[in-house]
């Protein structure tokens, strides 16, 4: 078998002492090439990216560490609501609480949308199969069909179990309910402050004008 070996224009001291072998002359001539050329990284500075999809949920120190997809399926990095406030809330469409939510959250856009609100929708399946819409132009269609201008809308997740979207593991450890952490149904809201920083959960049947009191505190 053939070694291929490559040279390289390194200025090696001609002028060193006779050496009893080749194999010493080779380390001299290597400790002179490691003096000239650096093996170690220089200033290599490294990053921890979290792995949201690994239990790094944890650690986040807001909203603003996630990244999720939009209903077209392009990844949204949540710090673009950097400075705003947010809420959080997984719809459904087939649910007895879906006309008054999406006339409220509708209502809560329109008058705080300007100072500074912006309402994150979240498509979930997993409450009796109430949100049977597809992401992308069937998701869009069926909310102008409803009436509902709710704010911005992303694709379909689990809010629990194992699959869950890494971000509600979030929000429900920041924010656990009165009978455990678990989403108990549709229309689950997190109200989020404008340091991403989730400060408190409402039931699904709280209607979204009574916790405009707590958005105008954090405006």
């Amino acid at each position: 078998m053939h070694t291929a070996i490559a040279f390289y224009d390194i200025n090696i001291d001609t002028r060193i002492a006779p050496v009893a072998s080749h194999s010493s002359y080779l380390f001299v001539c290597f400790a002179q090439c490691r003096q000239q050329f650096s093996f170690e990284p220089q200033n290599k500075t490294i990053t921890k990216e979290l792995d949201m999809s690994n239990g790094d949920y944890k650690n986040a120190a807001s909203i603003y560490e996630f990244t999720v997809k939009d209903t077209h399926g392009n990844d949204v990095s949540l710090d673009k609501y950097k400075g705003r406030v947010v809420l959080i809330v997984n719809i459904a469409s087939k649910c007895g609480l879906t006309k008054n939510n999406y006339q409220k959250l509708t209502d809560l856009k329109e008058k705080y949308g300007e100072r500074g609100l912006t309402i994150l929708n979240f498509p979930c399946n997993q409450f009796n199969s109430q949100m049977p819409e597809a992401d992308g132009e069937a998701m869009v269609c069926h909310l102008r069909d409803s009436k509902a201008d709710i704010g911005e809308l992303f694709a379909k997740v689990d809010v629990n179990g194992d699959n869950a979207a890494p971000l509600y593991k979030y929000l429900k450890a920041k924010q656990t309910g009165t009978l455990g952490s678990g989403i108990k149904w549709n229309f689950t809201k997190f109200l989020v402050n404008k340091e991403g920083i989730p400060i408190n959960r409402y039931a699904p049947t709280t209607d979204p004008m009574d916790i405009a009191k707590d958005i105008e505190k954090l405006l």
